[in-house]
């Protein structure tokens, strides 16, 4: 079974599994700011779940191409919408600052927890 090693805490999934519902399912802050109550609830159509995913993955679909070409997005390329995101091998996941997860500091990495305090709105 794949692993997920995410905001310091590392767990097993079934292939396929969809990491935007496996990080929820652990209880691992995805959201930034107020994106936590404004989100589309894994619809691809907000942003607001965007993370770095290193390991096996399923290929980006076109929706999220189109998000990660917006301005809010465009400069990280290599980062991916949780949502649309289906694990398929062992995997690390990093979130960073900004209501989308757009920015330039990581707000926690696979191994760690909370490393930057996140205002809230």
């Amino acid at each position: 079974m794949p692993q997920i090693i995410a905001e310091g805490k590392t767990f097993e999934v079934a292939a396929g599994t969809n990491l935007r519902k496996a990080l929820l399912a652990q209880d691992i802050d995805l959201f930034n700011e107020g994106s936590k109550d404004l989100n589309c609830h894994g619809n691809g159509l907000c942003g607001a779940c965007v993370v770095r995913v290193e390991g096996e993955v399923s290929k980006p679909t076109i929706l999220e191409k189109i998000w990660m070409f917006l301005p809010t997005h465009s400069s990280h390329q290599e980062r991916r919408l949780a949502c649309k995101v289906n694990v398929s091998g062992d995997v690390s996941v990093t979130k960073f600052d900004g209501f989308f997860g757009s920015g330039d500091t990581s707000i926690w990495t696979p191994d760690d927890k909370v490393t930057v305090p996140v205002p809230s709105i």
